[in-house]
């Protein structure tokens, strides 16, 4: 597989890639220096914008806009008018904690995780908000929560928790959004580093980016196999998302956090956004918020 850099962001914890399907562009965040990035898929141009607090999520909404979680905060934030407006508040009351990964779900439900600033261990949880922006906590004691995506069929729902090794798999009721949990799916050995963001191919087949295994993986959800791995020039590798009108190139962010200097020496290219062509599958179209 071909592998080149998308975008020269330099992030000191790249995270959230995303397809913005209606403005044909890339977006990610640097969540540490408070930033939202979106390149022009056609342009090439790329626009910053410089956030109050931590940035951690961006989710594609109707037209121009797109949620974005900010620290304990769920915003929506028009990309072309630069208006936005609070929609929700998560753990607001916990000023220890902050917002980290999340997806929507068939029904438009937001599903987000919690997680402590300092990585404190069980410190944080995962929520489902609703249509009418009621927050309910699905699982509680995580550390850090991060991919999540659904089956196909929308039967099970997959995530992780980073520091537990795997993916779990729960079994989803689309309708009410009720989870109950199945298996571990995938476990990831120590020795290849710590399953951080995750995406899904139109085969049903999951992809992790490996924080600290400088490689994006790809394993079959049914019985745990793994399928490719590919390597990445940067050590800590957070996510990734399926991204260009077809669905069918594969953007990757990083970042330099937690990296001695000889590693960044090494690795010079850590912290920025990547992108894999030649993959063995293309992506699905991701859910939008809905209100």
């Amino acid at each position: 597989m071909d592998i080149s850099t998308l975008y020269p962001s330099q992030c000191y914890l790249g995270e959230s890639p995303m397809w913005h399907s209606y403005r044909k562009s890339c977006l990610w965040v640097d969540i540490s220096n408070n930033l939202l990035f979106e390149l022009n898929w056609e342009t090439q141009k790329i626009q910053i914008w410089h956030t109050l607090q931590k940035p951690s999520l961006v989710i594609e909404a109707e037209d121009d806009s797109v949620l974005l979680a900010v620290k304990s905060s769920l915003l929506l934030f028009n990309l072309k008018t630069n208006a936005q407006q609070k929609l929700v508040d998560i753990e607001k009351d916990i000023t220890a904690n902050r917002c980290n990964d999340g997806a929507c779900d068939s029904r438009g439900r937001l599903w987000i995780g919690t997680m402590a600033i300092d990585c404190k261990s069980n410190s944080g949880s995962l929520y489902r908000v609703g249509h009418g922006m009621e927050v309910k906590r699905m699982i509680n004691n995580l550390t850090i929560p991060n991919g999540l995506v659904w089956s196909l069929a929308n039967e099970r729902m997959y995530f992780i928790d980073s520091p537990t090794q795997c993916v779990k798999s729960y079994l989803f009721n689309k309708a009410t959004g009720e989870i109950y949990f199945e298996k571990i799916a995938v476990h990831i050995p120590a020795e290849m580093g710590m399953p951080d963001g995750m995406t899904i191919d139109a085969d049903g087949k999951l992809w992790v980016a490996l924080w600290g295994g400088g490689a994006v993986c790809r394993y079959d959800p049914v019985n745990g196999a793994l399928l490719d791995l590919v390597a990445i020039p940067a050590v800590n590798i957070t996510s990734c998302q399926f991204v260009g009108e077809n669905l069918d190139r594969l953007m990757v962010t990083s970042a330099r956090e937690g990296m001695s200097d000889e590693q960044l020496l090494q690795f010079p290219e850590s912290g920025n956004v990547f992108i894999i062509n030649d993959l063995p599958a293309s992506g699905v179209k991701a859910n939008k918020i809905t209100s």
